[in-house]
């Protein structure tokens, strides 16, 4: 059985950088006639100066509010969309809102090589248990799996009786999707006395694999590997197994990026082993993104994977860089509840904590109510779920007890167990 994807992941450390600061001046050149939002955005950089890191780093950083702005206001992509590589292609809306378009190549989300590294193989069967619905996460592995030679059954979320009646006739070798719901339809096969012990292998990502789940996975005979992916850039990282099953060490970054970890609220890059905000270019002729702020925490380690791949290595997530905030899979942004308490003149003030509950995660949103008001909690609940497209349970607070420190989402979950 061939121990990696292709050659790419074996190529020395330098050959890999100089081939991509060879191929970014061209493309950066042509991506700013094909894309005019990139274009003005880099209006007065010299593309082809741009052959370095240390080059690269002088560029600024794009964030996603800036993005979200752009994009309302030259809609639907604000003009960083190639519109040669809509027409037969999907587009995306993600919570933010920001809108992606999927892109005409094999593999757009580059998810093949992840799966890959976890020890999926063509012939697998995949239960692909991300959302199709207006988001891209299940096609970025719907496209990964299928371009291995895997069959895929688009599961989607929710419905977990159906989705463990599915895998009992299928016998799926390979689960993708949060971590959490894994053990939701485990569990639910279990207390129904229905078998799916086909499912040997999992690539989770979209929440935190918390190391207690992790284990709870490997002692059901499931080997869970994560991979760092955003709706943007598909794949950034992913884990690879080792000779025992279990993960090595980090995150292999995927091919085609490149990626720096920058000083949080700046554009420059800090020592490697010193955790930062993840920070992403990607030779995508789609859509050319330069330097975009991920608002991810995470450090570059030392060495290559001990599998052999290359790659430069990221510690994993490691939080968050701002307070947009991923739950369940979904971002949650400040912007989302501001809205909420526009919508509801009984507030005068909000905050929302992200916790855990037991292997998933919650939402609480704390409300302040305006002077002489009783905030209607149901309503509010109706409007938390409408905006963010996540349930969470709403609290009320006494006047004044919300902390002045500008947190409106406080992530709040333990990570260390």
């Amino acid at each position: 059985m061939a121990a990696f994807f292709d050659e790419l992941e074996q190529r020395s450390p330098d050959e890999r950088e100089r081939d991509l600061f060879r191929r970014l001046p061209a493309f950066l050149s042509l991506a700013r006639q094909d894309v005019p939002g990139l274009g003005r955005w880099l209006k007065d950089v010299d593309a082809a100066s741009i052959n370095s890191r240390a080059a690269l780093a002088r560029l600024p950083v794009l964030r996603k509010t800036e993005l979200m702005d752009m994009q309302a206001q030259r809609p639907p992509f604000g003009e960083f969309a190639s519109a040669s590589h809509l027409p037969g292609g999907r587009v995306f809306l993600s919570p933010g809102p920001i809108w992606e378009p999927q892109g005409l190549m094999v593999d757009p989300g580059q998810s093949a090589r992840a799966l890959f590294a976890a020890g999926v193989r063509r012939g697998d069967i995949v239960h692909n248990a991300f959302a199709y619905h207006m988001t891209p996460g299940g096609f970025i592995m719907d496209e990964g799996a299928r371009a291995l030679g895997c069959t895929v059954f688009p599961a989607g979320t929710g419905n977990t009786d159906m989705q463990v009646d599915a895998a009992v006739a299928l016998r799926p070798k390979v689960y993708c999707g949060t971590p959490d719901f894994l053990k939701a339809i485990l569990d639910r096969a279990e207390e129904t006395g229905k078998d799916v012990s086909s499912i040997r292998l999992g690539l989770v990502s979209g929440g935190a694999l918390f190391p207690s789940l992790r284990e709870e996975y490997r002692s059901r005979g499931v080997s869970v590997f994560q991979c760092y992916a955003t709706a943007e850039f598909g794949v950034i990282a992913y884990e690879s197994a080792g000779p025992d099953g279990t993960p090595n060490p980090g995150m292999i970054v995927s091919e085609n990026l490149v990626v720096e970890i920058v000083r949080p609220g700046t554009g420059d890059p800090v020592p490697d082993g010193e955790v930062g905000e993840v920070v992403v270019t990607s030779l995508n002729p789609a859509y050319p993104l330069v330097r975009l702020g991920t608002g991810d925490l995470s450090a570059i380690l030392p060495d290559p994977s001990p599998c052999g791949r290359t790659g430069t290595r990221l510690a994993g997530w490691m939080g968050r860089a701002d307070q947009r905030t991923k739950v369940k899979g979904m971002f949650v942004d400040p912007k989302q509840i501001a809205d909420l308490v526009k919508r509801h003149a009984d507030i005068k003030k909000a905050r929302l904590v992200v916790l855990r509950d037991g292997a998933r995660d919650a939402m609480a949103l704390h409300v302040e109510p305006a002077s002489g008001s009783v905030p209607d909690v149901s309503a509010i609940e109706t409007s938390l779920r409408e905006i963010t497209k996540l349930g969470g349970s709403v609290h009320l607070a006494e006047q004044g007890s919300l902390p002045n420190d500008g947190k409106v989402i406080s992530d709040e979950r333990d990570y260390a167990s």
